[in-house]
């Protein structure tokens, strides 16, 4: 794995959704990857990949193998059996990363039991040679997630930085950043805005294109230094549904762009 740009499912929320009037399928997504000059891919929260037969799975894989395109996955909670069953996933389909989150029912089951967990089913990822990187998010405080890194103290473990999702929680974004930026090995990159609400009471937190929202882009990289730390970053949005399908594919399809432009312009 090294330091280098990709998509993920979030970068296509509306184009293989229920609203498509032709949902793209994960090997649409795969070759269009490819097609956009990236050669990773992030399989995120795709529920339908839990349900894929061995044989699918496979297919997948020479979907990715003959696009030229790598694969990482990622997934909700850290149930024991859960992550083994990702870490099975990931061995079919040679995916080198595994994205998680500690969900609030992990959360209030206690993050000593968390930990537990992760000592028990970690050993089968390092094995593998699969990194598991839990992601920075409003349910759990980065000083929490930091703290959990730190107590399980396994080079398999590590952090998804998404420094938007910290927002809501009232945590600044630079300072999730700069607390994380150690144990980072998977970055999502996304831009975000508050906008005031209708009859200006109260405010919205949203995604806005790269480049035009809150996000210190020149921070983030500097300080985690992706590049030379081999750690990949995923393209992906919050965009907001703009009242019909065409309009909101068109930009989807705008904002991915424009963030593979400026991403390419800071990475080289």
């Amino acid at each position: 794995m090294n330091g280098r740009l990709g998509l993920g499912s979030y970068a296509y929320f509306w184009r293989h959704s229920e609203r498509a009037p032709e949902p793209l399928t994960l090997a649409d997504e795969l070759r269009q990857t490819w097609d956009a000059g990236l050669d990773l891919f992030q399989i995120c929260d795709y529920a339908p990949l839990l349900d894929f037969t061995e044989a699918e799975l496979r297919a997948t894989r020479a979907v990715a193998d003959d696009c030229g395109v790598e694969l990482e996955l990622g997934t909700k909670g850290v149930a024991v059996d859960h992550l083994t069953r990702f870490a099975e996933l990931a061995v079919i389909l040679n995916a080198r990363l595994v994205r998680s989150m500690v969900l609030p029912a992990d959360r209030d089951a206690g993050l000593a039991e968390v930990e537990a967990g992760l000592r028990q089913v970690l050993p089968r990822f390092a094995e593998a040679g699969i990194v598991l990187a839990l992601e920075t998010y409003e349910q759990l405080p980065s000083t929490d997630l930091v703290a959990l890194i730190e107590n399980v103290a396994d080079p398999a473990l590590g952090i998804c930085l998404d420094p938007a999702n910290n927002v809501a929680a009232l945590e600044h974004p630079r300072d999730v950043v700069e607390r994380c930026a150690p144990y980072t090995k998977n970055v999502h990159v996304k831009d975000f805005a508050f906008t005031r609400t209708g009859g200006w009471i109260g405010f919205t937190l949203e995604g806005v294109p790269l480049g035009t929202g809150l996000l210190d882009l020149d921070h983030l990289l500097a300080t985690v230094d992706p590049v030379g730390r081999g750690i990949t970053m995923i393209t992906e949005h919050w965009l907001t549904w703009r009242g019909d399908y065409a309009e909101t594919a068109r930009l989807e399809g705008e904002w991915t762009d424009q963030t593979i432009t400026r991403m390419k312009e800071h990475l080289t």
